[in-house]
């Protein structure tokens, strides 16, 4: 009966896992054939402990590292992921909670390796795809626990497009099926798990959730040290108006004794980590080296065209307008006071950019607290008069979100530095234009060339080595004009790379006597290629106070670069009267 009656957010989890397991699927050498490799950067930082101890049994000198590096490229070409303590040891700077979530199919990894052709090393095939099925394991125990706890309180029909929302209109879907060796996927299910024991505790108050709720929140705690905030979550339910809050601590009174046995499975939940800080460093506690500025936020992780939430994902505005239905639930105080803690949290790190990221991730973990606000607004949407229209709006912010993860994935959306004209000329676009493209480096463009007068400077289509090893580049082309009223220049080249790709930049620099101004393009982005032909295309304005300037047109690089021009075109683009 109870199948019967909830089927709709049962159906909910089920569509969710086969699009979670299909993205992994497609971003894996299955159906892409790019070989599965996600324990790099930052994911290598939180899975490091598991080969460190179990295969090689070096977790202080790492000297296994080297070998798997050169490899793999596991740490990005620095080992960022750890200090070099002063008594010569290296340490984490990751916390080994994720590590203990992906244990057992670690282990599983290991004895497929060990009794197989691939290398049980920790970093061959068995091991990558264990963690990533890992992350899609824990995020789905993660929904199936919160539908139980969305169902205590709301209608089958409201969780189930809350749960649809969350997997297909956010960015949980990047980390927890394609950049899912990260950490974000490995906590999404404790935070469900959270909810779910605070709710029987305060339904029937026994050792046994009393228990979970501590360890959780000290498994959590060494995953990342600042979802220790989750504590809000069980010390404000039940505390919606005075008289809840009155029953709420009366209870608790009642119950002191479970305040030991919270604080006691806490601590066995760091446990490992004051282990491992003590082993390698030295001492019990171990500075990090985070940074923040809680005073002085960055906003633009909010509202920014970097990474912003609400615009690379502004489903999430529904959860905020969700704090606003959930009045007269027990929840009310815990999911508000969470969330905005955690918002500021999250805005006030010193790396707002947050590496490389679709959206604002490091919110991503925590929806299971915004999913009872979503849910509160949805059940209010979905009994009025507008509910087609809503789900209309729904549909498109899935369909949104779906595309741009895509184009993330192609780096058509780059994974840090996006910016507001650029996104605007690649909304929804499946294939930009190189001049497109040059918007990542430029905010200088014209929308309408048909109102400049075009004057062709300099063309050539002559094959030409460049190269770029010393302190003076080739000058691919250059040219004088004059400038007698708003005037541009249109740059147009074909390249070919091939050494430096990576590094290299296309240089356009207008000089007039001791001032110059120069425009760098990366030959890298999304839709070029490494030793294949690539166009390039980008305008730059002139300062209108220059006299008869020079345009110069070369090749720059931090990697050294080595390629071949095939064409490149020179125009002057001067406004019409």
């Amino acid at each position: 009966m109870t199948y019967v009656k909830n089927k709709l957010s049962l159906l909910a989890c089920i569509v969710i896992a086969i699009v979670l397991v299909q993205y992994r699927l497609s971003y894996s050498d299955v159906q892409s054939g790019k070989p599965l490799k996600i324990t790099t950067w930052d994911a290598f930082g939180y899975y490091m402990y598991l080969p460190s101890a179990v295969i090689y049994n070096d977790m202080t000198e790492l000297k296994w590292l080297p070998e798997m590096d050169s490899t793999y490229n596991l740490t990005g070409g620095e080992l960022y992921q750890a200090n070099k303590h002063t008594n010569g040891n290296y340490v984490n700077k990751y916390f080994g909670g994720v590590a203990v979530l992906q244990a057992p199919f670690f282990f599983v990894a290991h004895i497929i390796a060990l009794n197989s052709h691939y290398n049980a090393d920790g970093f061959s095939p068995p091991y990558q795809y264990a963690i990533a099925f890992a992350a899609i394991f824990y995020c789905l125990m993660g929904f199936f626990i919160l539908r139980s706890v969305l169902l205590r309180y709301f209608k089958d029909e409201s969780v189930a497009l809350s749960l649809l929302i969350m997997g297909l209109a956010t960015n949980l879907i990047q980390y927890a099926a394609v950049d899912n060796a990260m950490s974000h996927a490995f906590i999404f299910p404790l935070y469900a798990l959270i909810l779910h024991a605070t709710m029987k505790w305060h339904g029937r108050p026994s050792f046994k959730w009393t228990a979970i709720i501590g360890l959780i929140i000290g498994l959590a705690t060494i995953c990342r040290p600042t979802e220790a905030i989750m504590v809000f979550i069980p010390l404000f339910w039940g505390t919606q108006d005075k008289a809840s809050r009155s029953a709420k601590w009366s209870l608790v009174k009642a119950n002191k004794k479970y305040i030991f046995v919270a604080a006691g499975f806490g601590l066995i939940g760091v446990l490992p980590q004051l282990i491992y800080w003590k082993v390698t460093a030295g001492t019990f506690v171990y500075d990090v080296g985070s940074k923040w500025f809680f005073l002085n936020p960055f906003f633009r992780v909010l509202f920014g065209f970097e990474n912003g939430w609400f615009i690379y994902t502004p489903v999430t505005l529904l959860f905020i307008v969700g704090f606003f239905f959930i009045k007269e639930f027990p929840f009310r105080k815990s999911v508000i006071i969470f969330c905005l803690i955690n918002i500021w949290i999250v805005i006030s790190w010193s790396d707002w950019k947050y590496g490389a990221t679709y959206s604002t991730r490091a919110l991503v973990q925590g929806y299971p607290v915004f999913a009872l606000a979503l849910t509160a607004l949805l059940e209010r949407l979905l009994s009025n008069k507008v509910k087609w229209a809503f789900l209309g709006l729904i549909s498109f912010l899935m369909y949104l979100n779906l595309f741009q993860i895509w184009q993330y994935n192609e780096t058509i959306l780059h994974y840090r530095d996006m910016n507001r004209l650029y996104y605007t000329h690649i909304f929804l676009d499946a294939a930009p234009t190189p001049l497109d493209m040059s918007l990542l480096d430029t905010d200088e463009i014209i929308d309408n060339e048909g109102g400049y007068k075009s004057k062709l400077l300099f063309e050539t289509n002559v094959s030409m080595d460049v190269q770029n090893e010393g302190e003076y580049p080739d000058i691919l082309g250059r040219s004088t004009f004059e400038v007698n009223r708003t005037t541009w220049i249109k740059v147009s080249a074909s390249l070919l790379t091939q050494e430096g790709f990576a590094g290299s930049y296309l240089n356009c620099k207008i000089q007039s006597g001791d001032e110059s101004k120069e425009k760098v393009f990366r030959l890298a982005h999304a839709m070029s290629n490494e030793r294949v032909v690539n166009k390039y295309e980008f305008f730059v304005k002139v300062p209108t106070h220059f006299k008869n300037p020079e345009v110069l047109v070369f090749t720059s690089s931090f990697t050294g670069f080595k390629g071949v021009l095939k064409h490149l075109k020179i125009t002057q683009l001067t406004e019409v009267d």
